[in-house]
């Protein structure tokens, strides 16, 4: 409460206990640990039909390439609805709220998605629970933003940035000794019984951490045990039904007048179209090209979660000082470009990634050669995009979930889309030139990204009605 206005609630003092900013590290890395639990299960479920997809496609009566790839990519498509109603009603309602309503409906209809007996009743779910699954790739971000300082912040996004890469990793590993040993069926059965283990972790370790939403319960305590009604927020909207509007719409505006944003999502709509199209081929190479089972082709998955936790670690441990120590030699003021000295690294590796990849399987080198490959591109693919959430993070504060989920939009589509005409691609071109024209691409595309973000970010944020600050 301040002098100006005895009645309007805000914290206390910048060390307000009850700022999430201000919560001991112990509560705050819980809460990390637990949305990024959430953000993990659901693309462990988007990758771990790959490899059944064959025998889905049998039992189902699924007849064209494009329906066999379309239990994957449909999956990966919701992703592009999702967050751009869970990104803004978390800035209204809470991060909590829309993170385990969410999550529980993923898993009821990940669930049904064990039972369905036709194709389209399979498609049908796998979007529903798409859907419901992208809340925490929307959300996550935003929760993060709450609760750590800037200076503090890459360790943190590290981690949260890393579960979504390693779950669609994790889930083909398990996926395919599944799919071998029981039923494909269970794929699905046994990541929603995981939903709900991790539903139940976070009931007890993510408390509320959106400040406008805490600030607001305070003051409806203060109302009610005082019996004053005049107590409220800067945040309090006399309209709720153009507040909602005003949420929903955020999105849609950043996306199309953020050039930050654009380029931002340009960029990670390329990236995870390419591990997406990675993760739907991979298959066919290990049993067509290498002649592995099922189950140990599955292995090689691997490979991309070793590049992913190796780049996670090295950005992780660096990320932090380089800000700190950029801040210190710029009058002790942090901004947002002090993240991009990694995604100048990362942005070299994915072409190298993808030419080794691509002509090792084309000249049938033994099988550890590609997935050197796959490592070399997992590793500069996850600096990159820890680079870019964080710096969407540091640049938009309040309204990171937002910023976040018009930047999932582009990632999704692009996701849905590039597994659908990768067999085309590699039938045509082959594993060598196919992968090359990618890396071609990633080359054009990746590397004057960092100095776009480095020499104009802070005119473009300067624009920008939406940035922090």
């Amino acid at each position: 409460m301040t002098e100006r206005d005895p009645h309007l609630v805000s914290w206390s003092s910048p060390s307000d206990p009850s700022d999430p900013k201000n919560w001991t590290l112990a509560r705050k890395w819980a809460a990390t640990a637990a949305v990024s639990l959430f953000t993990f299960i659901s693309p462990v479920a988007s990758s771990m039909v790959a490899p059944a997809l064959k025998e889905i496609a049998s039992e189902l009566k699924m007849n064209t390439e494009i329906e066999t790839q379309m239990p994957v990519s449909i999956f990966v498509l919701a992703y592009a609805v999702g967050p751009l109603c869970f990104g803004p009603i978390s800035e209204t309602f809470g991060r909590t709220y829309v993170l385990q309503s969410s999550n529980l409906l993923y898993i009821v209809w990940n669930l049904a998605c064990g039972f369905a007996q036709t194709k389209g009743q399979l498609f049908g779910f796998r979007f529903m629970s798409g859907i419901a699954g992208s809340a925490p790739l929307a959300v996550g971000g935003g929760v993060l933003s709450d609760c750590w300082n800037a200076d503090q912040r890459g360790q943190a996004v590290g981690i949260y940035t890393l579960a979504p890469l390693l779950g669609p990793v994790i889930g083909p590993v398990t996926g395919a000794f599944i799919s071998e040993y029981t039923t494909w069926r269970w794929v699905f059965w046994s990541t929603s019984i995981a939903g709900l283990i991790i539903q139940i972790f976070g009931l007890f370790f993510l408390p509320e951490t959106y400040g406008p939403t805490l600030l607001k319960r305070r003051a409806k305590s203060l109302r009610e045990r005082e019996s004053n009604s005049l107590y409220h927020t800067e945040y309090d909207s006399a309209n709720f039904v153009s507040a909602m509007k005003t949420a929903l719409l955020r999105p849609f505006r950043m996306l199309g007048t953020q050039p930050i944003v654009q380029v931002i999502a340009l960029y990670m709509a390329y990236l995870f179209g390419l591990f997406y199209l990675i993760l739907s081929t991979f298959t066919g190479v290990w049993e067509g090209v290498y002649g592995q089972s099922t189950g140990i082709g599955g292995l090689n998955y691997i490979s991309l979660g070793v590049g992913y936790v190796l780049g996670a670690q090295v950005n992780y441990r660096t990320s932090d000082k380089i800000y700190r120590r950029m801040k210190s030699t710029s009058d002790n003021e942090g901004v947002p470009e002090f993240r991009m000295p990694a995604m100048f690294v990362g942005s070299m590796f994915i072409p190298v990634g993808l030419f080794w990849y691509g002509w090792s399987v084309q000249a049938r080198i033994h099988w550890v050669m590609p997935n050197i490959g796959m490592v070399i591109f997992g590793f500069g693919a996850i600096m990159c995009l820890q680079c870019m959430q964080t710096y969407i993070i540091d640049s938009y504060a309040r309204f990171a979930a937002s910023g976040l989920a018009a930047a999932v939009v582009l990632r999704s589509l692009a996701g849905f889309a590039f597994p659908l005409f990768a067999p085309y691609m590699y039938q045509s071109l082959g594993y060598g030139w196919g992968n090359s024209v990618l890396g071609l691409l990633s080359t054009a595309i990746g590397i004057p990204a960092p100095f776009v973000f480095w020499f104009f970010g802070a005119r473009l944020r300067g624009m920008s009605r939406y940035a922090a600050g």
